[in-house]
């Protein structure tokens, strides 16, 4: 199973904006996004996607195409331009990427039943889990 990767939506202001941001920033078929370092397990991560964290919950996935050296001492994580919608689940912000192993990955919406708790704000859903109440 392919490790994954988080990262706050910064700047986003919901699902909506950041889908359309993907698509906006797509050049050539992918979205470049700029990190500091190649991650050490970057060989594990083939196959993996990069989930996105928006208002402290996780709302979609983008595929990852692989990592590339921008020329400036940086790394390119190469990304599919789309968002992929996941089951809504809580995660606390942090700076950066942080990995995600495969099976504490939320599944992907088309892979569940839909219970609506998907079309609750995220953070009434974040309190609600919280309470342990869904």
């Amino acid at each position: 199973m392919p490790l994954n990767m988080t990262k706050i939506a910064f700047g986003a202001d919901s699902p909506k904006h950041l889908r359309e941001r993907l698509v906006a920033y797509a050049e050539a078929g992918e979205v470049r996004l700029t990190t500091r370092y190649l991650p050490k397990r970057v060989a594990e991560m083939e196959g993996g996607s990069l989930y996105w964290i928006h208002a402290h919950t996780i709302i979609g996935r983008s595929p990852i195409l692989g990592f590339m050296e921008n020329g400036a001492g940086r790394y390119w994580i190469r990304l599919q331009p789309r968002l992929i919608a996941v089951r809504s689940t809580p995660k606390r912000a942090h700076q950066g990427w942080r990995y995600l192993e495969a099976g504490d990955a939320p599944p992907d919406m088309d892979m569940i039943d839909a219970d609506g708790r998907d079309d609750m704000p995220t953070r009434m859903l974040g309190d609600l889990m919280k309470m342990g109440l869904v």
